[in-house]
């Protein structure tokens, strides 16, 4: 006898995604989050009273259309952004202006910084084709690929390279062969070489990078619904979620953190909570990191002893800080960067640092370095949607990189107040009222994200975009390729699963497929 057909373990934008889809196939379905709030890292959160903020993920990434069908993704309130981003370095870099219009983006590249650049990331853009491919990046209800099936992805000799660089090759390799002039193309190179570091333990000249510039410059196709910004925050997707699992007569219980996995002569059997509860059940789709899920929650002894040390050498250095910030007003910013007080300008502001310098801080950061002068990724989401502030207010968020992760623990308050300082400066360099309009602030480095959504080392991906963590080397349902976890009735799904990281929704989907193909 077992109490629910299926349980999820964590309501975070991936389990809600798996309930949803269990339930509505008929199974009765109990959901289990240990925080007091659905949606994990897919939140928007009240910090400060009248405050909200994005906790964590601000934007749903490109996603299958299947599955944004599926789940009505379509129906949800977007915010018309005129501009997606604005990135510059300092006075003597000319900013790059990216409009939400494609032929707005490049006539801007075209007229302001040359013909050059935009055919340097056309050619960009057709290098990351095949390594899209091979990577599965938008793919739903498929299983990794092997290395050869992701070679096989490749039509021409040219695309066959470029999957090799991508696996071995660094972000500076490909940035200097397509953007060659550092000056010149200074604040579209800066841009870049973050967008391929920030989920990654690596600079953007060490090898491997090239992963995660492929990963993040990955180009939709006519399967595939574009980013959005939803009004309300990302948390708006959690209560879309919610409502349709409410809706399907599922079950969620907050609070409710799981201490164990019960696995019987390799079957799953149920859970028991922190509180002692146990649960039956003969079907588990596990939402949180594969090796937590395997190394911690899984009974004692009944992973392979091979597996389990795989799965304890995942990488999981997160290296950053993500800062929110309640404001008296909106920050004034001075010349030559007064046409960033246009709000439309303020969604996304990259206040970012050349390759160069960012290889560097990063060399730096694991000798316990904190950066003098830190790439941020800087918000004012109130801007566009000023209902996530009190009025006459604003609200805004920073994320930046490299918080040092290797250092004696004994220097963590003393690192993490210094990063944060050094990331209002940042700040004021640009908006010199910045730090006076602060009424209230916080800092989340790595290590509060692990306490907070069961994220290890506070990696957000749960595997970062590592070479050897992508394609074969990322777990599917039911384990790696080629090392199963052979646990019958346990589905994994988490953003460390093929087709994560970020907010698409596949793992959880995948996940549930999974469970429905094996019910028959």
């Amino acid at each position: 006898m077992t109490d629910f057909d299926a349980i999820v373990i964590g309501a975070g934008h991936n389990g809600l995604t798996a309930a949803v889809l269990l339930q509505r196939a008929g199974l009765r379905t109990l959901c289990l989050e240990s925080k007091r709030y659905a949606g994990g890292m897919a939140s928007t959160v009240e910090l400060f009273d009248g405050y909200k903020f994005e906790i964590a993920g601000s934007v749903q990434l490109p996603t299958s259309a299947v599955v944004s069908k599926e789940l009505g993704l379509d129906e949800l309130p977007q915010v018309d952004l005129e501009v997606m981003s604005v990135s510059l370095i300092d006075e003597a870099t000319t900013p790059l202006i990216y409009y939400t219009d494609l032929e707005a983006a490049a006539n801007h590249m075209m007229e302001v910084h040359g013909m050059e650049v935009l055919l340097g990331m056309a050619e960009m853009t057709g290098w990351s084709a095949a390594p899209t491919r091979a990577l599965g990046r938008f793919e739903a209800g498929t299983l990794p690929k092997s290395i050869d099936e992701m070679y096989a992805c490749a039509t021409t000799d040219a695309e066959r390279a470029s999957i090799t660089e991508m696996l071995f090759g660094s972000c500076t390799d490909v940035l200097d062969r397509y953007l060659p002039e550092k000056e010149k193309h200074a604040a579209l190179r800066g841009m870049l070489a973050f967008l391929a570091v920030n989920s990654t333990y690596r600079g953007p000249s060490s090898p491997g990078s090239a992963a995660g510039l492929a990963f993040g410059m990955a180009v939709p196709d006519e399967n595939t619904v574009l980013t959005k910004k939803l009004k309300g925050g990302i948390g708006v997707l959690t209560q879309h979620l919610e409502k349709q699992y409410a809706d399907a007569g599922g079950e969620l219980r907050l609070d409710a953190a799981v201490s164990e996995l019960v696995v019987e002569d390799g079957q799953v059997v149920g859970v028991v909570l922190a509180d002692g509860e146990r649960i039956a059940t003969s079907t588990v789709v596990s939402a949180v990191a594969p090796d937590l899920t395997l190394n911690t929650l899984a009974t004692d002894g009944s992973v392979e002893a091979g597996l389990s040390a795989r799965l304890a050498n995942i990488d999981h250095r997160g290296s950053y800080v993500q800062m929110h910030f309640a404001l008296d007003g909106v920050p004034e910013f001075v010349a030559p960067y007064e046409f960033l007080n246009d709000p439309k300008m303020q969604s996304a502001i990259g206040f970012f640092a050349t390759p160069e310098d960012l290889q560097r801080q990063f060399e730096d950061s694991r000798r316990g370095i904190v950066p003098a002068d830190p790439a941020v990724a800087f918000q004012i989401p109130s801007a566009s949607d000023p209902e996530l502030c009190p009025p006459g207010k604003a609200a805004a968020s920073a994320f930046s990189l490299w918080f040092p992760v290797e250092e004696d623990p004994s220097e963590y308050a003393r690192l993490k107040a210094e990063m944060g300082q050094r990331v209002i400066e940042k700040i004021s360099r640009f908006a010199p009222n910045f730090e006076s309009l602060i009424l209230k602030h916080t800092t989340f480095t790595p290590k509060h994200m692990g306490t907070m959504f069961g994220a290890p080392g506070g990696d957000y991906c749960h595997g970062l975009i590592h070479p050897d963590l992508l394609g074969p080397y990322r777990p599917g349902p039911k384990g790696y390729v080629d090392q199963p976890h052979g646990i019958a009735g346990l589905y994994l799904g988490s953003a460390g699963c093929y087709g994560g990281p970020g907010i698409t929704f596949i793992p959880g989907y995948n996940a549930a497929q999974a469970v429905l193909t094996d019910r028959g």
